[in-house]
């Protein structure tokens, strides 16, 4: 959910409506109890995985300048880069747009025809992103979906999504913030039905407790998908919808 410059370390605000004063206090509390997988975020992995990732989707050595600081990470992106060769998906769908923008619509050109739908609720990082896509002649639909009220039992809001394609090969999820609840990427569950059967969800920073919660209750209410957390320094969650 950024764009090629540097990021702070620290998550830009959601936005978005004012939240509960319990939802805030939520959030302090885990934020409390993250801080150590919190801090695993800010890597960007290893150089050496970079310049081969790079190498792999035959972009220039300088294509990813500043991975970390909330970034998607070398293991995330390699992970991506695997579902969509072995999918070679026709819908992708993201939630937070950036770094894994690129990456995704790079792979999709190199498997064969595919579309990026991507999400994000800063319109200033969707307009960077879809620059620096331009830059390396790739395009895909990025767009602005502000955070608003919804509440659910996930937070007291989500973004709001339009024009999502009706049916999706490839969902990855890498938004919004946790600043906004710690929970709250489970709401993107409600996108879990436009999944076809063989497709794919790839949620980031599955290690974090606020995720596995997520990753739990998913297991629980969707029996349709098979869930994996894959290791990492922070994490995978793989669900494939069964056939």
């Amino acid at each position: 959910m950024t764009s090629r410059e540097k990021t702070g370390l620290l998550p830009l605000d959601a936005a978005g409506p004012a939240r509960p004063l319990s939802e805030r206090a939520l959030t302090i509390a885990w934020g409390a109890i993250q801080w150590p997988w919190l801090a695993r975020s800010l890597w960007g992995g290893r150089l050496a995985d970079k310049q081969a990732l790079l190498q792999r989707l035959d972009l220039p050595p300088d294509a990813l300048p500043h991975l970390g600081s909330w970034k998607a990470d070398t293991w995330f992106l390699w992970r991506i880069v695997e579902a969509i060769e072995r999918l070679r998906p026709r819908e992708v769908v993201e939630l937070g747009c950036g770094a894994s923008s690129l990456v995704i619509a790079r792979a999709m050109e190199r498997s064969g025809d595919g579309h990026l739908t991507s999400f994000d609720q800063h319109a200033d990082f969707v307009a960077a992103t879809a620059r620096w896509l331009a830059t390396h002649g790739l395009s895909a639909s990025l767009r602005h979906a502000p955070i608003v009220e919804d509440p659910s039992r996930w937070s007291s809001a989500w973004y709001d999504l339009s024009a999502v394609p009706a049916q999706i090969d490839l969902l990855v999820i890498d938004g919004p913030p946790w600043t906004l609840n710690p929970f709250v990427r489970g709401r993107a569950e409600v996108l879990f039905d436009r999944v076809v059967p063989g497709g794919m969800i790839l949620l980031d920073d599955a290690a974090r407790p606020g995720e596995r919660v997520v990753a739990s209750r998913w297991r629980r209410d969707w029996p349709d998908f098979r869930f994996t957390l894959l290791p990492g320094a922070k994490g995978t969650l793989v669900g494939e919808r069964l056939a």
